[in-house]
This record gives structure tokens, sequence and C-alpha cells, in this order.
């Protein structure tokens, strides 16, 4: 069964994202000659009016095929045919509709559960908190100018920037007031640490605050899966801390089981959480300017809307057939690294 859901749950993103795609071509009447779900061979399909629905049999990955996408054409709704700009939404489109996404379920977790504040409750003696006069009861609102809104991400970045010395913004009965403080390195814990606790409460806002801290919740992912991929371009993670499609379903199945103990509300928020971590992240590693991601894509026509000069499809095409291809690779030696890491 956590399998099951943990694939519903991939498949249900990338849908998402491919009906990105999907939606702004039809707004641009673009042709769309097929919608796919999965790799591979197909097991199931449906002829539309216009476009073809598949099932493909790996619920890993999807595609929005247009008329004129790969190729050219002459068909007058041909995607080749369009203006830059309206090419440039279409592609953007999968992207935006993984961060809408992921702000609609913030929205239904937030309202439902709350989110942490940056209130903390204690402070511990002998950690730099305490030495800098932080008290329980002050609520945290920048590190280093970096504003914060959730309790989870004074530790993120603290966890992205160790050891670094902190200039803390904090509130006070209503003032606001600054200090600097190092973080302690915790030889128990293995980080850094400066000396604070926050409870599990968690704190329940009207209408705005729920979609004022559902914008902010997709801020902290964006940011996380930014400070993560730098830390892969720096070196400082490596491929085996990477996590592909074996690798997620396993951890959203892992979760399930885990969450399902509590009942079944507390299964569908974590389910929910999880949904948006993922959503978010593909919506940022899609924009990555690589060939044979959207990201890549919109790097070309923004080449061309430089130079004024059309690259031609044939090389377009050709490069990210050589992006796509450094991909599988890529994911492969994830999978086998998520395969070592079950057995």
């Amino acid at each position: 069964m956590s399998i099951l859901v943990a694939i519903l749950i991939f498949s249900f993103i990338i849908i998402f994202h491919e009906l990105g795609h999907f939606i702004f071509a039809k707004a641009f009447d673009v042709r769309v000659n097929e919608f796919t779900l999965g790799l591979g061979p197909t097991v199931f399909s449906v002829q539309g009016k216009e476009t073809k629905f598949c099932l493909n049999l790996l619920p890993f990955g999807g595609s929005c095929v247009m008329e004129g996408e790969e190729e050219e054409s002459e068909d007058d709704r041909a995607f080749n045919k369009k203006a830059l700009w309206k090419k440039a939404l279409i592609v953007f489109g999968g992207p935006l509709f993984n961060f809408i996404l992921a702000f609609l379920l913030s929205v239904i977790m937030i309202a439902n559960v709350g989110y942490d504040s940056t209130v903390i409750d204690e402070v511990s003696k002998d950690y730099p908190a305490y030495e800098a006069g932080l008290q329980g009861g002050d609520e945290i609102l920048s590190l280093n100018g970096f504003r914060v809104h959730f309790y989870s991400e004074i530790s993120v970045y603290n966890y992205f920037h160790p050891g670094k010395t902190l200039e803390i913004k904090y509130k006070r009965d209503g003032k606001t007031y600054s200090t600097t403080l190092t973080p302690k390195y915790d030889d128990e814990a293995g980080r850094y640490l400066i000396g604070i606790t926050k409870y599990n409460e968690r704190t329940k806002g009207n209408f705005i605050d729920v979609i004022t801290h559902s914008f902010y919740e997709i801020r902290y992912q964006i940011y996380v899966a930014l400070e993560g991929l730098k830390m892969l371009l720096t070196g400082k993670l490596n491929v085996s801390d990477m996590s592909g499609p074996v690798g997620i379903v396993k951890t959203i199945g892992d979760n399930y089981t885990e969450a399902s103990a509590y009942g079944v509300f507390v299964t569908v928020m974590q389910m929910i959480s999880i949904a948006i971590l993922l959503s978010a992240n593909l919506g940022v590693m899609n924009l990555i300017p690589i060939p044979a991601l959207d990201g890549g894509r919109l790097l070309f026509y923004l080449v061309e809307a430089v130079t004024r000069k059309k690259i031609s499809q044939r090389v377009e095409a050709g490069i990210n057939f050589v992006g796509f291809a450094l991909l599988m690779m890529l994911m492969i030696v994830v999978m086998i690294s998520d395969i070592a890491k079950l057995m």
C-alpha cells in the first residue's frame, strides 16, 4: 500500500507539471499530439479529439509532445511557428505549475495544522544564544539579513552556514533588538548549535496568515533546493547523497508507514508535506539551465532574444538529445545508488 501511495503522489506531481505545458500550449493554440505519463512502452492509451493520452509502463517522468517542438513543421498551429515569448511561457508553464501545486498544498496543510513560528521557547545555558542574551519568548526575525518565518528556517540556515557568525535580529515585548553570536559545535548532535529550543506547538492564523505563510513555505522550499544544489556543485555533497525515483518512492513509503500509526489525518498531512517538497524541488530542478530541461530551453530563448538570431531547431534538438542522454546516465547512477542503499 505504501509503495502504491508513493507512486500515486509522484505521478500526480509529474502530471501537474506536464499539465502546465499543456494548458499554456492550448492557450496559445498549439497542437498537442501526445500527453504521456511515465516512461517506456505504452500500456494504455486513449485518443482524444486531437491529443493522444498515454500511460506508460514506468511511472517516472512524462511528456507533453507538441507539433513542431523537436522538428520543423508547416502546421500553422505548430510550436515552432509561435512567437518567442509564447514558446517561453509554454516551457515555463511546467515549473510554474509545480510551484502553484506546492502553494495550493501549502494552503491546505497550514490551514489544518498551522505553522512553526520563530518564537523560541527555551534557551540552553552554556550555549551562544544564552550568552548573547536571547530568552524564551523572543521572536527571531532574521539571521545575517535572511528573513525567517518558520523555526525550521533557523535550523536550515544554520545547517547551510555551519559555524558562521550570525547577526540575529529578534523581537521582545514589541521592540526589535540585535545580537551577534557564533554557533557552537556539539559533538553529540554532530553539528553546530546556537542553543535555542522550539517545542511542537504550531501557530494557527487567519486566512491572510494562511495565504502569506503558504508563500513563505514555497520560498523556504526553493531556498533549500538551491542551497542543496550549491552544495552538490561545490563538492560538499556527492551523487550518493542524491535520491532518484527509487529513493523518493522508498522515502514516501517509509513516511506513509510511520505516519499511518497515528491515524488518517496525520498520514494525509504528512503526504501533503512530502508532496510540497517534491513539487517545489521539481520546479526548481527543471529551471536549471542545462540541455533537456525546461531551464535549458529557456536559456536558448534568452540567447535568441538577446542576439535576435534564431537558433537552428536541429542544433537545439541535438544539444537537448545529448543533455537528455547525460541525464539518463545520471539517473541510472543515482538509481543504482538507491538500490544499493536498500540492500
